[in-house]
């Protein structure tokens, strides 16, 4: 019988991303706070997110709306980084950025956490910035994606491709 395997990858649906951003783009145009406060929200580049606002608070709660769309539209925080409010001029920005990929120190430390929690019987191997896990039990394959669910990581994780 041929093995069972999944891939553990950290992935952003970008629709989804895109999705959120726009609901937020919205949401800071008609609210009442936010009125003649020039605050808005945009992408730069493909993963890159841009707030802008003229007072510091304003740019920092624009933030939170953002963060409140992206939990509704089922993205971890976890795959979220925002810096911190700069003062470009008269305006302040803040700039954030979407992670794609399992970074090989990621990788290991899950590789790391599977030996030592998981089934003896269970491989994992890591393959550019995601990380195969096989068995020839898919019990323990379930056992694994449990393990891994449960575990306090600081990154965001998705399961594909199990067969």
């Amino acid at each position: 019988m041929a093995d069972s395997s999944f891939d553990i990858v950290s992935e952003v649906d970008h629709q989804e991303a895109d999705n959120a951003l726009n609901q937020a783009a919205k949401e800071l145009s008609q609210r009442f706070d936010f009125k003649n406060t020039d605050t808005t929200i945009e992408w730069k580049g493909e993963t890159d997110v841009e707030l802008t606002s003229s007072t510091e608070d304003r740019v920092v709660a624009a933030l939170e709306v953002f963060k409140e769309k992206v939990i509704k539209r089922g993205i971890s925080l976890k795959a979220f980084t925002a810096g911190d409010p700069r003062q470009s001029g008269k305006l302040y920005k803040l700039n954030g950025s979407f992670n794609n990929g399992i970074s090989q120190e990621h990788a290991k430390k899950l590789a790391k956490l599977i030996r030592d929690e998981g089934p003896k019987a269970v491989k994992t191997q890591v393959q550019g910035d995601e990380l195969r896990v096989t068995s020839k039990n898919r019990d323990d394959l379930q056992s694994i994606i449990a393990l891994i669910n449960n575990a306090d990581l600081d990154f965001a994780v998705q399961f594909t491709n199990y067969r």
